[in-house]
């Protein structure tokens, strides 16, 4: 009997997590208290436009830090310049032991917390009783390339102490013949040594830098505080736009720290400013999937000009290869846009492309910009649909996991993504005033792809009424979850029993095929927003709440992740972007319907009376969207930031408003 009611309870609830690692706390910071809970380590991605940087930080069993930094310059390319050549280094100097208080080094470390806010800020003591309280603070240079640390260091004793802090420039040189441009500098130093008498309670504080460049730039002059200032600015650009509001803290916050890692992870290269997945492998490069198709229809809703000018930047490099011959287009544009990578064969690229970039021109709405877009959307719709095969589904030779899982001849991913496009690109040339034939014809394309859709992968899998994943198929896989996103509900109820499944369902997420351990973040993030989209409210913010909860409080924190076991759950950025959607499409349903158009389709919880998504750049507009929920409805309001009333309805649970600009 005990083993049934606990199978009973895992069909019916997500995991329940135990103490969370981490707080939120009133400035909007995580912060992890350190008590017994040691050893315990972690690893975090931080981004500026010519570095990055993995922390690889913990507290150890004696309560002593640890932390590796691994730097990563994407702009200083490395021998053979592929999709892997930027210059990585990892260092684990100790700048602290390199003090001495009173002529004695610091003993005795007991690390008191960590707080995480777009910086790693690091609270010690040293000695027994406390002698000096030590502060890190470590985070990216916004646009130089290097790391910067500040240390502040209060005396903490009843009397005055005298703290040496050394002066340091150490240099490296890289090897000349693994060079693009031969041999690389990287210099570390520290800034405001000297020696310094400290009354109790009193502090100093000294700046340390690791930074890298070639022989033909030369060193940066390295300011700390003004790049602290600029780093700063940064997130509070992040957390005052797209201010997700609800009563569960927990979800608005993982908006506000997902927001920091999709925009952060752009690189200022010579093909133009760039947006990379991160993770110590992805850099001064774009893809089909993360930016063209993740990340990219984000962006134009958080207002945030360098990742608008980073999209439009990506779609334009896939432009180079539209071909009259209609060969596929690169996965993937590398070396900062000097070459391509195309392993995998044809991805589906071509309908990721189009999804991405109409998606993006009707949310970014700029006429100039979409008319630009137009003929590569055009082309990759075409391209598309010379891939139908006699079922009327769209033929390729892998997917997005690239050969990971197998995807046979036609998956069900690219069907659905240029179905999308298909309706997208429909509303897009309406603005742009193309033929009412052309514009038909995609309209029927996408009602002919979706009864084809429909017709091909509907299966039964595991006694579920779902999908399968290509022909041939007969395990459950995450990616059933596309025709949610996209709006086609036919079999959306056996699809939502089987992802939330013990046979996909995990304490991580979904896993990418039934009776595999394999779990990749972008599937679940995918499905909780179809889930949403499908109308399954309860059910999907039930899963959501845990989501962030072990995302961003758990144990490693504080963004969506990668995969695992690949890649040991990295940060990359465009899943951080993903989750955003599942705010945007998912729980307020905005589907854009033109350049200052869009439908909202509101999934209010019953355990939330509001939802607020303010500061909205979309459509060439600035506004807020307000939802309540008034006696068995839901009031809509949309206002523009000087508070004029754009709209304001009430409607019933499921209903859809059209919103004009």
């Amino acid at each position: 009997m005990k083993k049934i009611i606990v199978f009973i309870l895992f069909l019916i609830t997500p995991y329940v997590s135990g103490q969370n690692r981490w707080k939120i706390q009133s400035d909007g910071s995580i912060q992890w208290e350190v008590m017994q809970d040691i050893p315990h380590y972690d690893h975090i991605e931080m981004s500026g436009e010519q570095v990055s940087t993995v922390l690889r930080y913990g507290v150890n069993s004696d309560g002593s830090f640890s932390l590796e930094r691994s730097m990563v310059w994407p702009m200083l390319r490395t021998i053979p310049n592929d999709t892997h050549g930027s210059l990585m280094q990892r260092y684990a100097i100790d700048f602290p032991s390199l003090l001495t208080v009173n002529g004695a080094t610091l003993k005795n470390e007991n690390v008191k917390s960590l707080t995480l806010n777009g910086e790693l800020i690091v609270v010690s003591e040293f000695g027994t009783p406390s002698l000096v309280t030590l502060t890190r603070y470590i985070f990216p240079s916004p646009t130089k390339p290097m790391i910067c640390e500040r240390y502040v260091v209060k005396n903490s004793s009843d009397k005055p102490i005298s703290i040496s802090v050394p002066e340091q420039k150490t240099i490296y040189h890289t090897d000349a013949a693994k060079g693009v441009e031969g041999s690389y500098t990287i210099e570390i130093g520290i800034q405001n040594s000297g020696i310094f008498q400290v009354a109790s309670g009193k502090e100093i504080q000294f700046d340390t830098y690791i930074q890298a460049y070639s022989p033909n730039k030369g060193a940066n002059t390295p300011n700390v505080e003004q790049d602290l200032v600029a780093r700063y600015a940064f997130v509070q650009q992040m957390w005052s736009n797209l201010v997700f509001e609800t009563p569960d803290e927990t979800i608005n916050k993982m908006f506000a720290f997902a927001k920091i890692r999709a925009a952060e992870s752009i690189y200022r290269t010579s093909g133009g400013l760039m947006h990379g997945p991160g993770g110590e492998s992805y850099y001064a490069a774009i893809w089909a999937n993360d930016q063209a198709e993740y990340i990219g229809p984000f962006f134009p809703y958080l207002g945030y000009k360098i990742g608008n000018e980073a999209s439009y930047n990506a779609y334009q490099h896939f432009a180079r290869f539209m071909n009259k011959e209609y060969k596929p287009i690169p996965s993937s544009i590398i070396a900062e846009g000097k070459d391509i990578w195309n392993g995998a064969g044809d991805r589906g690229d071509a309908a990721m492309i189009a999804y991405g970039a109409a998606r993006y021109a009707l949310v970014r709405g700029d006429k100039a910009e979409a008319e630009n877009l137009w003929s590569l959307i055009e082309w990759s719709l075409e391209y598309c649909r010379k891939k139908l095969n006699k079922e009327g589904v769209v033929t390729s030779d892998s997917d997005e996991l690239e050969g990971r899982f197998p995807s046979g001849k036609a998956n069900l991913c690219t069907s659905t993504l240029y179905y999308d496009a298909l309706l997208s690109a429909s509303y897009l040339g309406k603005d742009l005033n193309k033929t009412a034939r052309q514009l038909a014809t995609y309209k029927k394309q996408a009602q002919t792809l979706k009864k084809a859709i429909n017709s091909y992968f509907g299966a039964t899998i595991d006694g579920f009424e779902t999908y399968r994943y290509y022909e041939g198929n007969t395990v459950l896989r995450s990616w059933i979850c596309m025709p949610l996103v996209v709006g086609i509900f036919e079999r959306s109820q056996g699809t939502i029993d089987a992802l939330f499944s013990p046979k996909l369902w995990t304490k991580n997420g979904l896993l990418t095929q039934a009776g595999s351990e394999t779990f990749w973040d972008r599937s679940t993030l995918y499905a909780l927003r179809g889930v949403f989209a499908a109308g399954e409210t309860e059910k999907a913010v039930n899963y959501l709440s845990y989501y962030a909860n072990q995302r961003l409080l758990g144990e490693h924190v504080p963004y969506p992740i990668e995969a695992w076991p690949e890649g040991s759950q990295r940060h990359l950025s465009a899943e951080s972007g993903l989750f955003c959607r599942i705010i945007t499409e998912g729980v307020f349903g905005i589907r854009p319907t033109g350049l200052r158009t869009f439908t909202i389709t509101p999934h209010l919880p019953q355990a939330w009376h509001t939802m607020n998504l303010k500061k909205i750049h979309a459509f060439d507009s600035n506004f807020d969207i307000k939802v309540r929920r008034e006696n068995n409805k839901i009031r809509v309001a949309v206002y523009s930031f000087t508070n004029k009333v754009l709209l304001d309805k009430l409607i019933k649970e499921g209903e859809s408003l059209e919103v004009k600009l």
